[in-house]
């Protein structure tokens, strides 16, 4: 099995961006067998404030910090954030393969 973080735009419409990301976790564990989706960072998104800057600033610290336990990185949504172009980042610093997967799920 594949654990792949699953990196997906928060900020901004963070109702709206939670659910899109409920369903591609929901996609690919109905999809994909071998894949284990991994989001460490929605509890953090469910019980921190993103418009309070020093809130998200822990969120998305928390959530970079967890992309290492990940074997792969996946990008979902509809675009790449500012917040996910720090995981991409961190994947890309310890030479875990990132995969594309905009608008596609």
């Amino acid at each position: 099995m594949t654990i792949a973080y699953i990196a997906h735009p928060i900020g901004g419409d963070v109702n709206a961006n939670v659910l899109d990301l409920l369903r591609i976790i929901r996609k690919i564990n109905l999809t994909q067998p071998n894949i284990i989706p991994y989001c460490p960072y929605l509890s953090d998104v469910l019980a921190l404030r993103d418009h309070i800057p020093a809130e998200r600033k822990r969120g998305l610290a928390n959530g970079r910090a967890m992309v290492v336990k990940a074997d792969q990185l996946w990008l979902t949504g509809s675009r790449i954030s500012k917040g996910m172009e720090g995981e991409v980042a961190v994947a890309a610093a310890n030479n875990i393969p990132v995969i594309n997967k905009i608008n596609q799920l």
